[in-house]
């Protein structure tokens, strides 16, 4: 410019820019992202406490989650897991969940906008009631599940799996902003706000009212399964109850801002003390809804219908949702489509592992004839036997058929027999107790 002008470079100015106006050399943007640090850690409220137990980490989602707390003696990792199972659920156990994702909805309009997002009904939920939700995607695929618990008329928190936390925040906000623009709703996300545990197990209640403020009523009648609340622990520092449970036990989920996130996990472990409390991670969370055929990561894993997963009655028809009319398209609601079913191996002593297919006995061992394959799979130590989850062609109607279990690339060739999802309290009935 200042050459075709004739004048000198200061003459002509610069042109419109945005910040960083001075160049900066790509090298020192690659400068932290790299080794150890080329993505960050994070950390729950009781990292540091789980530490000093001694507790195995694994990374879920950008967390370091405690996967068991190994005790002496215990020289493998099945007895650490097999020993925070049964505990649970014999008397009580608690697990850090801060990560699952956590998202504010409030507003006018907080009600209209969940029923728009989830498949099942929302516009309808008390205050003080928590209900379970399917997401879906704008195909009809399943996104993901979680909670949706109404502390007030205009105010709503939300839960999604560890995972999906950023994904599903993304996918809301898209839809508040583009879809719904005239909606009164607000979004935050409050994941790192919250420290929350669960804590569940037949002693879940009794351990919390050591800890929950006294003028709160835990009873099943004052405080039913499904129900939640903004409460006070420990003389007066606010706290959110919600009686959710994933291991399919009596539970609760119990939140605190994060500050007092270490402090909460000591004083419930002290609490627990005279029920013999144990800490679990997520190896005995994932065998424990394994054992109460709960669909998680696996399950949801971007090929699945609420049809798949046995959930087909809760995309209503009785209100317009994101991703139910194309749900309803014939190729995903084929007689033979995939259905959630568990899986026992006819000989108690052999393994069921993920990924291994279901054959008809005799038929030839190709894609031509595959049945289905396992999703989960687990040793229960409650059943003393492998279990699984697995998704079968019309598996709703073939309980109590023998299948063939086939892995080719790791020799497992056996007999399963296809039973309910639910190998623990069918009927639900420690949920409610």
């Amino acid at each position: 410019m200042a050459e075709v002008a004739g004048k000198s470079i200061p003459e002509v100015g610069t042109t419109m820019f945005r910040p960083p106006y001075t160049p900066t050399a790509i090298g020192a943007f690659a400068g932290r992202a790299r080794g150890k640090d080329f993505r960050p850690t994070r950390k729950t409220p009781s990292h540091f406490w789980a530490e000093e137990q001694g507790a195995v980490f694994v990374e879920v989602g950008m967390w370091l989650r405690a996967q068991w707390f190994p005790r002496p003696g215990e020289t493998h990792w099945r007895q650490s897991v097999d020993r925070e199972v049964l505990q649970t659920r014999r008397s009580v156990g608690i697990c850090d969940v801060t990560t699952l994702g956590k998202i504010d909805v409030q507003g006018a309009d907080a009600a209209a906008f969940l029923n728009k997002i989830y498949c099942n009904a929302f516009a309808k939920l008390p205050v003080g009631r928590t209900r379970y939700g399917l997401m879906l995607r704008e195909d009809g695929i399943a996104m993901d599940d979680g909670t949706a618990a109404r502390l007030a008329e205009d105010h709503f928190v939300v839960t999604t799996t560890t995972a999906n936390a950023v994904t599903v925040y993304r996918h809301m906000e898209f839809v508040r902003q583009c879809l719904c623009p005239d909606m009164d709703v607000q979004l935050i996300s409050t994941t790192e706000a919250w420290a929350q545990y669960s804590v569940a197990g037949p002693n879940a209640r009794n351990l919390l009212q050591k800890v929950v403020d006294p003028e709160f009523d835990l009873s099943n009648e004052g405080f039913p399964f499904m129900a939640c609340g903004e409460i006070t622990v420990c003389g007066g520092l606010p706290a959110r109850l919600f009686r959710i449970s994933f291991s399919g036990e009596l539970a609760y989920e119990i939140a605190v801002p994060t500050r007092y996130g270490d402090a909460m996990i000591r004083r419930l472990m002290e609490a627990g003390r005279e029920f013999d409390v144990v800490a679990y991670g997520t190896e005995a969370l994932g065998v424990m809804r394994i054992e109460k055929g709960h669909a998680a990561g696996n399950e949801l894993n971007g090929t699945t219908t609420a049809l798949n997963l046995g959930m087909g009655k809760m995309v209503s028809t009785n209100k317009d949702s994101i991703g139910a009319v194309l749900s309803r398209r014939e190729g995903l609601n084929a007689p033979d489509a995939l259905r959630l079913v568990g899986l026992r191996p006819v000989d108690r002593s052999k393994p069921v592992p993920a990924g291994a297919h279901l054959m008809t006995k005799g038929s030839p061992v190709d894609a031509a004839h595959d049945q289905g394959y396992v999703t989960s799979a687990c040793y229960s130590p409650n059943l003393g036997h492998a279990i699984a989850l697995a998704l079968l062609k019309s598996g709703d109607t073939r309980m109590g058929e023998t299948l063939r279990l086939v892995s080719p690339l790791t020799g497992v060739d056996h007999e399963v027999e296809v039973v309910s999802a639910h190998f623990v309290d069918p009927e639900g009935e420690r949920l409610r107790a």
